[in-house]
């Protein structure tokens, strides 16, 4: 941390988010409290985001929590608030470093033996299990879950109090007062919590950009039901596999038509299993195995499918794709994205829905009809959280800077009477005192490559990547003991044109000729004064440099 701005001694209630602010996804937040010199911190959330187009081969980014690794004696714990893959997917990859207490709710709990258990960590980790609604001691911090509708079962706000101050950590939210599935939102503790007194609201602002209210899972449900007793053919739903809630919608309207429910994708199956486990289904029916779909007739069976992000792995896109071993779709069948499409997702979706297309598969997504409803909060639902809180500060997360910058601006519209937009990596005072950016900490990115986590700056996707854009070639010199070439340079060229290849050669072997005697008696000589020419006839002929290796034999 650094020290510039420290006052030794000074005492506060500090944020420092090291992730998932200025993005959405890869949620983090470490709240400390006590002397500057001597805080003790409180995790909330361990998340992870997906590569994409700039992270070639990487499936996962995780947060870099080396500041809270160095400070790990002083961590009480981690405290999850949902079970999403962005607020509880980098545990079983993080938690080796922070040897802490977990502490989350049933439904999380479950979702999060599933994944120690993949890394072999299940009976190291130390889960401890609260119910919504209750309140725990975590070292120096008084938390209380406090239940929240949302996308998934049991997320919760966190009523976080010290004796330095008071917050609340909204989590991932919106307002539904009649849900499919659990208990309505909790709009009467929430006003009493504002009467006891908010000093800082740290606030979902995903959707702050829309007006209005957030449709009901009600409505959604109702949508659903109409739209499969009308099917005449398969029906498949793609939804995100957490989505209890929609799959419960899913399954109602399925029971309602006279169809038996096929569970496709294994990330479907385990979220169904876990909510069993927590009694979430009891009036569900049996689900049947994929297996078992080609010996039902069209009109008989209803499709739950992982995919809905365009994965290309997952089970609608190998649908889509003609190619999953059990699973077909053809011309009277329909599908349906029961999901928003997560921005810079939208050309994989756009492709499998062009696939399903081809096939003669109708398609219906939340353009055309109201088969999805988002998880958080628009303007409406936020107007109506600070008039119960009455925060004196307000701090956006989970979203991107403009909707940062936008949820501050529209705070203040509100009369919050302080807003504080604070990147990953600064500390942000919330109490006592004005909130206020007081000092900054180390954050920033790691990347899951393969097995291995691996740094994202200067890691391997950074050269992957340029190897994407300019291909590599590789050029071998024999030479011998009169340092003369023992045989011809050989070059093999990956993602170059294979036209070069004559002009490459010509340019490394003129090279090597010009150069004394005395110069080429030194490997690394050779291979800066090969590689040098090699990408110079490349940019000369192609316009490109590509990434050149340049190997050198004595013999």
């Amino acid at each position: 941390m650094s020290s510039k701005r420290r006052k030794h001694g000074e005492e506060g209630l500090v944020l420092l988010s090291l992730g998932g602010m200025g993005e959405i996804g890869m949620n983090c937040y470490c709240y400390g409290t006590g002397p500057s010199e001597a805080r003790e911190w409180l995790m909330v959330d361990l998340g992870v985001k997906f590569g994409g187009e700039r992270e070639p081969g990487i499936d996962v980014v995780l947060p870099d929590v080396g500041f809270m690794t160095s400070n790990k004696n002083d961590l009480a714990g981690l405290v999850i608030t949902h079970a999403h893959e962005d607020h509880i997917g980098a545990v079983p990859w993080l938690w080796p470093q922070l040897q802490c207490d977990v502490h989350c709710t049933p439904f999380a709990a479950e979702l999060l033996k599933l994944k120690l258990k993949e890394h072999e960590l299940d009976g190291d980790v130390p889960v401890i299990v609260h119910q919504p609604g209750k309140r725990f001691k975590v070292g120096q911090f008084e938390v209380e879950y406090v239940p929240v509708t949302h996308s998934i079962p049991e997320s919760n706000a966190l009523h976080i109090e010290t004796a330095l101050g008071r917050v609340l950590h909204s989590g991932d939210w919106k307002i539904d007062q009649t849900p499919m599935l659990g208990t309505p939102f909790s709009a009467t503790r929430f006003a009493e919590l504002g009467k006891q007194g908010i000093d800082a609201l740290i606030c979902d602002s995903t959707n702050v950009l829309r007006e209005g209210l957030s449709p009901s899972e009600k409505d959604v449900a109702a949508t659903l039901a109409e739209i499969i007793s009308q099917a005449t053919g398969r029906v498949a739903v793609t939804t995100f596999a957490s989505h209890v809630e929609r799959i419960v919608s899913a399954v109602k309207a399925a029971r309602a038509a006279g169809r038996e429910v096929v569970v496709v994708g294994r990330a479907m199956r385990n979220t169904i299993e876990a909510a069993r486990i927590c009694g979430m289904l009891k009036d569900a029916g049996a689900f049947l195995d994929e297996a078992e779909f080609g010996y039902l007739p069209p009109d008989k069976v209803l499709l739950l499918c992982t995919g809905s992000q365009g994965e290309p792995r997952a089970a609608m896109a190998r649908i889509a794709e003609d190619s999953h071993p059990n699973i077909a779709l053809e011309k009277g069948d329909l599908v349906i994205f029961s999901a928003r499409t997560i921005p810079g997702n939208e050309k994989e979706v756009g492709a499998v829905i062009n696939n399903l297309s081809r096939l003669d598969v109708d398609v219906i997504t939340a353009d055309e009809a109201l088969v999805h409803s988002s998880g958080h909060p628009r303007q409406g639902e936020l107007r109506q959280m600070y008039g119960w809180l009455k925060p004196r500060c307000l701090v956006p997360m989970h979203g991107e800077a403009r909707h940062l910058r936008t949820h501050a601006r529209f705070a203040r519209e509100q009369g919050i009477p302080e807003t504080v937009i604070a990147d990953c990596g600064k500390l942000v005072r919330l109490a006592p005192g004005p909130a206020a950016i007081i000092d900054e900490a180390p954050a920033g990115v790691l990347h899951v490559d393969g097995k291995l986590v691996v740094p994202a700056e200067d890691g391997p996707a950074k050269e992957r990547r340029k190897l994407s854009f300019v291909g590599i070639i590789f050029a071998t010199v024999l030479i011998d003991s009169r340092h003369e070439l023992a045989d011809d340079i050989a070059v093999i060229l990956d993602g170059v044109p294979e036209a070069l290849e004559d002009d490459l050669l010509q340019a490394a072997e003129t090279a090597f000729g010009s150069m004394p005697k005395p110069r080429r008696k030194d490997d690394g000589t050779v291979e800066d004064t090969i590689r040098t020419a090699i990408r110079r006839a490349a940019e000369a002929e192609w316009g490109k440099k590509p990434v050149c290796k340049v190997v050198v034999v004595r013999v």
